[in-house]
């Protein structure tokens, strides 16, 4: 199983995540990241992937487990 892991003291909220997975990512109303899901489904992992890989601040994470 996946996890995402944020690191809270990188993360700025711009919603670069949320643009590209909004039904994992979300920026509420006090401007902080918010989870959905943070253990994704596979058939999400790819667009996980692609949101860690774009966050600007690098905050973002995804822990693959073993297999």
């Amino acid at each position: 199983m996946a996890q995402i892991i944020v690191d809270r003291g990188e993360c700025e909220a711009n919603a670069v995540c949320e643009g590209i997975l909004p039904e994992i990512f979300q920026v509420n109303d006090d401007d902080e990241l918010q989870i959905r899901n943070e253990h994704p489904p596979a058939d999400l992992l790819d667009k996980v992937q692609e949101a860690v890989d774009m966050c600007p601040k690098r905050a973002l994470f995804l822990k693959r487990a073993a297999q």
